[in-house]
């Protein structure tokens, strides 16, 4: 980054990879595409920050909400700050110093590390959450489970999840139905739940997240 007395000038738009503490930044646009349209790349961990300008990005402030990606919102000098209670999100007015970024930053990736309990799979195949863990119960109900956790709050299209997990050949809406009605009743001990979006698709989340939209 610039000098300790320096403006804060970003590159935009960009993500902020806190790493022990370090603050560095990553401004390709590929990657940029994946987070804002909530398609989580591999290369993109869920406590790195986006970083936006408010208020001209709250749109995109409004999907990476909904993707639970942490994200510090840089206030226009003249602008009203947004009104937020979500530990995922934090703001600063710029001018900012470098220092008070970093700072910012900093915490926010702890704040949102804390309280981003994120289900993952481990080389077994079985599903971990909240110290609990079930195991699918064929090779297809993982491929469909791990397409989920890999996007863990957003939605995956129907089309997506067929491919994903019958990668040898076609299958059916109707046969993906049942595996996801039987994922559904595995995976209930952990608090999880797959919920259907009309027209969209399928999203992994929190069981009753879905009432609070």
């Amino acid at each position: 980054m610039q000098s300790p007395t320096s403006k804060f000038q970003p590159p935009y738009p960009w993500v902020a990879i806190v790493n022990n503490g370090r603050v560095a930044t990553v401004t390709d646009r590929t990657l940029w595409d994946g987070i804002a349209g909530a398609r989580p790349t591999s290369e993109v961990a869920r406590r790195d920050v986006v970083v936006l300008r408010w208020p001209d990005d709250s749109a995109e402030v409004d999907r990476l909400a909904a993707a639970r990606l942490p994200r510090l919102l840089l206030v226009e000098e003249t602008a009203d700050p947004p009104e937020s209670g979500d530990c995922e999100e934090d703001w600063i007015r710029l001018p900012a110093d470098d220092r008070d970024v970093g700072a910012r930053l900093r915490a926010l990736a702890r704040r949102a590390a804390r309280h981003q309990a994120l289900p993952e799979l481990d080389e077994y195949g079985r599903l971990h959450h909240r110290s609990r863990w079930v195991s699918p119960s064929s090779p297809i109900d993982q491929r469909i489970i791990a397409v989920l956790v890999e996007r863990f709050g957003a939605v995956v299209s129907a089309e997506e999840l067929i491919r994903r997990a019958w990668p040898e050949g076609p299958s059916t809406n109707l046969v993906l139905r049942a595996h996801l009605t039987r994922l559904r009743k595995r995976i209930e001990p952990l608090g999880l739940d797959i919920r259907n979006v009309r027209e969209s698709g399928y999203v992994l989340e929190e069981r009753g997240a879905g009432k609070a939209m």
